[in-house]
């Protein structure tokens, strides 16, 4: 009998997940959800062939562990199989608390309650479904395990889940910049002192994969079309939800009705069990079946939006370096309600203000160390030739003022 299940992905070839107990985390409802949910959010109005899913991204920072714990062993470092079976464990599930839409419903339909603390919540419900076989796992994504190294290969500034997403994102997009040298940085990693670090001849590679990354978040993460059309979505929930609240009748799945009529934060989720089942239960689908039922909407501000969202026209956005004057904010918005036929009030939901700051490398993320042939380590920063600190870690700020076409 075959003792690992084989997927053939595009962009590492032949993955291969062993039976037993990640073959049944990678088999069970709740990591077949990210199937069901884009890894890009609503990048694809930008890059068509970005229609990859978190179910792919997670087998591939799956398979990129499993390449970084071999090549961790090959060097000596020791590391029992139970401790690899469980970084592999938590590094399929670490995106497994995602919403649809990435980070869209985080400030919308839920508030004050990170994707982090949702995934873990799942990842225990996980593990009392598979007789309680999680509890390394989750101590070593928490970083609680004495081991950081293994925490590191799963949230780091040179973690697995980073390497795959932009190597994934770059060959879905299309923007070949983000095509990062991801082997060879695995075969670079070492310990030292219970830290993750990259040989000294693998420093090219981490300064490409350090450009590699600003270039991907300003040109695909944070393109200012992709940002401008996860406003809208932002407002047409926003505005759902206060129709519902309102007592208007809203159609909506089970799962994303029970968001819209409830405020729902981090107090709502420890004393209502039920919002986390129907929170698992919401995926891309609830959102869109939704928008397509309230462009028929007797609401003129929810039907407007829903069909910007259904018919791709995207709110006008103007990108500064200043935030816009508070007269051209209430000009604007004077003259949409006029347009419109709608209350100022109303027409706020049609505008929107936004400031997005992005570095390189944030030392407070912990560092990436560059480790020499003398057992001496030294900080990215400092070793790169190429990249002063100054540059690496300088904020890059834009503002967004986005608003609906007329």
């Amino acid at each position: 009998m075959n003792d690992s299940k084989i997927i053939n992905d595009p962009v590492f070839g032949f993955i291969k997940i062993p039976r037993g107990l990640l073959l049944d985390i990678v088999c069970h409802p709740l990591m077949q959800r990210l199937s069901r949910i884009n890894q890009l959010g609503l990048a694809s109005v930008v890059y068509p062939g970005a229609r990859h899913t978190r179910f792919q991204h997670s087998l591939g920072a799956f398979h990129l562990a499993s390449e970084a714990i071999i090549t961790l062993q090959q060097k000596g470092n020791f590391i029992f199989d139970s401790e690899a079976e469980a970084v592999e464990a938590a590094i399929l599930m670490h995106d497994i608390g995602h919403g649809p839409f990435s980070h869209v419903l985080e400030n919308t339909l839920i508030s004050g309650i990170s994707h982090e603390k949702i995934s873990l919540m799942m990842m225990e419900h996980i593990s009392r479904d598979l007789g309680d076989t999680l509890a390394l796992a989750i101590k070593i994504f928490k970083g609680e395990y004495p081991k950081q190294f293994l925490h590191q290969l799963i949230s780091s500034q040179l973690d697995m889940d980073r390497l795959d997403y932009l190597r994934r994102d770059s060959f879905y997009t299309g923007v070949s910049e983000g095509n990062i040298g991801s082997a060879r940085i695995i075969k670079m990693l070492d310990v030292a002192g219970d830290s993750l670090v990259v040989e000294s001849k693998g420093i090219y590679s981490i300064e490409n994969y350090l450009t590699s990354r600003r270039l991907m978040y300003w040109q695909v993460y944070l393109h200012k079309t992709a940002v401008a059309c996860e406003k809208v979505l932002v407002s047409t929930l926003r505005r759902a939800k206060a129709l519902a609240c309102d007592g208007e009748k809203v159609f909506a799945s089970p799962a994303l009705s029970y968001f819209l009529c409830n405020n729902v934060d981090a107090e709502w989720f420890e004393s209502h069990p039920e919002a986390l089942q129907y929170y698992q239960e919401l995926d891309d689908n609830d959102i869109w079946t939704s928008l397509k039922a309230w462009v028929h909407h007797p609401d003129k501000i929810l039907s407007t939006l829903s069909s910007d969202m259904v018919n791709r026209n995207i709110f006008r956005v103007e990108v500064s370096e200043q935030p816009a004057g508070e007269d051209r904010v209430e000009q604007l918005r004077a003259s949409i309600a006029r347009q419109m036929g709608v209350s100022e009030a109303d027409a706020a939901y049609l505008i929107c203000q936004n400031v997005i700051e992005k570095d390189m490398y944030d030392i407070g993320e912990g560092s990436i160390g560059i480790l020499y042939k003398d057992n001496s380590v030294k900080d990215i920063s400092e070793a790169s030739e190429l990249l002063n600190v100054q540059l690496l870690s300088k904020k890059i700020r834009k503002y967004y003022l986005c608003y609906q076409r007329l």
